[in-house]
């Protein structure tokens, strides 16, 4: 099993800027994939950020040159900085791992319970 517990959402002025953290633990093998995910009222959920385990970002368009994905080592933890926010951020992000356990083997998805991001004046 594996939990993830993530930290850092809360209420922002637009061109503010906000941190989150995303710390994965259990009987964890090896994690192929670190990301993040959001959803706002009434939309589909949509990928924001995520990296890879050699080092590899994926960006949605509307977060790219704001939006930065840190790298994961050894204590299993990512950190998205989210700088110039806009109004259209607000949503719950939701982190989220592909990992492989020690048993049984082979990847499998794991999600945050999210945290809620408000951008307003």
């Amino acid at each position: 099993q594996v939990q993830l517990v993530e930290s850092g959402g809360g209420l922002v002025q637009p061109g503010g800027s906000l941190r989150l953290s995303c710390a994965a633990s259990g009987s964890i093998r090896s994690i192929n994939t670190m990301g993040w995910y959001r959803q706002a009222p009434g939309k589909q959920r949509e990928l924001v950020a995520a990296v890879t385990s050699g080092g590899s970002t994926n960006y949605a368009d509307s977060v790219k040159g704001r939006f930065t994905i840190s790298n994961y080592n050894a204590k299993n933890m990512v950190y998205l900085e989210m700088n110039r926010l806009k109004p259209e951020d607000t949503a719950v992000y939701y982190c989220k791992v592909v990992a492989e356990l020690y048993y049984p083997r082979g990847n499998m998805d794991y999600w945050g319970k999210g945290t809620l991001v408000t951008v307003s004046s």
